[in-house]
């Protein structure tokens, strides 16, 4: 019974992410040459207002006017929240604001220049942008440290990490990639349950109009390998795609997409069209999948060699994450596959709840509304 109610209560935890906004990034570039610092910052125009209420009509629209107006109030938010140190803190200044549009909306583009007080030695960088109201954001930096690139993710976990000049390690690269991947595949709420909904039926046949429990785990088991391996190929294509700047598609149409594709997962199960041969529904939408989670990569403008090494972490941790759920799932699944507990609560009530939220996610998405307000 404890079992059962766990299974619930995790179906239900799932379901919540449709009152939840979508995890942010602030992609920073940073030239340390010695002494000197230049750089720029872009940070969502959505995240500021957020933080500062940027929208001062009230309208729904963030104008250039209402940024304009607010320019010295946006520095001192973004440089009181961001701190450099070499042989002590170096001073740094917004030298210009601007605007440019990335693939999920517009941003403030902030002009960095500063001081250091020595110029060589270890490069301390501490970051904080919008921790304290959202855990989920993370700064994503590219830094050219003494002619040396270096990549970083900055989330609260990794606030201040620190940087020697020259290459930095390979192998710690690819393992803060790796880190990340799993981290967005288990905050990737509809990636989550897109592939849930694929999964939902794995313990089941249907025959006859209605659903049974498989007969032994093995086929459960070859079916989930089928659907995953499926899933991993398709989305690998894209990721490495996208992320490599061979094929770009707007973020709107991406995550429409990605939300059409749950719909269509959850209501092939109430209503089965594709029984037998789920591998290829997971092949045909993991394709798309693959452009959300390029992203997060693609935005940041990787020297080529560096991208890819963080596109190989990146990837392998998005399947570490993905296995881990399956790993999780299926054992319970497959020992509550006959009760009609999993068959009408679980299958069906959980299939109804997935296809709720994603027509809402579909709806918000497509025509940029808000239908649940948080």
């Amino acid at each position: 019974m404890n079992l059962r109610r766990g299974l619930l209560g995790l179906l239900l935890l799932l379901s919540l992410p449709v009152f939840a906004h979508k995890a942010s990034d602030s992609y920073l570039m940073l030239d340390v040459q010695g002494r000197q610092v230049s750089g720029q910052w872009d940070i969502a125009l959505r995240d500021i207002d957020f933080a500062l209420g940027l929208d001062g009509d009230g309208n729904g629209e963030i104008t250039w006017g209402e940024v304009r107006a607010r320019h010295a109030e946006i520095a001192a938010w973004a440089l009181g929240r961001l701190a450099l140190q070499r042989g002590g803190a170096c001073a740094l200044m917004v030298t210009e604001h601007l605007v440019d549009s990335h693939t999920d909306g517009a941003y403030a583009v902030l002009r960095l220049a500063g001081e250091c007080p020595s110029g060589s030695g270890e490069l301390t960088l501490g970051y904080r942008l919008l921790f304290e109201l959202d855990a989920l954001h993370r700064g994503l930096l590219r830094l050219g440290l003494d002619g040396g690139t270096q990549t970083a993710v900055l989330s609260p976990q990794r606030a201040e990490q620190r940087f020697a000049a020259g290459e930095a390690s390979r192998l710690a690269q690819f393992g803060q990639y790796l880190v990340e991947g799993i981290w967005h595949i288990w905050i990737g709420f509809d990636h989550i349950l897109f592939l849930l909904s694929l999964l939902l039926p794995a313990v089941l046949v249907h025959e006859s109009g209605g659903w049974r429990g498989v007969a032994g785990f093995r086929v459960a088991l070859v079916e989930v390998l089928w659907v995953v391996t499926a899933f991993t190929l398709a989305h690998s294509i894209t990721l490495s795609l996208a992320a490599l700047g061979l094929i770009e598609l707007p973020s709107r149409l991406v995550e429409s997409a990605i939300a059409a594709s749950v719909v269509l997962a959850a209501a092939n199960n109430l209503k089965p069209m594709v029984e037998r041969r789920r591998w290829m529904v997971a092949f045909g939408f993991g394709l798309i999948h693959g452009f959300g989670f390029a992203s997060v990569l693609a935005e940041l403008g990787l020297p080529r060699e560096t991208l890819v090494l963080s596109l190989l972490g990146f990837n392998l941790g998005v399947e570490l994450g993905q296995l881990a759920i399956v790993a999780a799932f299926l054992p319970l699944a497959y020992w509550l596959r006959d009760g009609l507990f999993y068959r009408r609560v679980v299958f069906i009530g959980g299939s109804l709840a997935t296809l709720t939220i994603a027509l809402i996610w579909f709806v918000e998405r497509a025509f940029d509304l808000r239908i649940v307000s948080s």
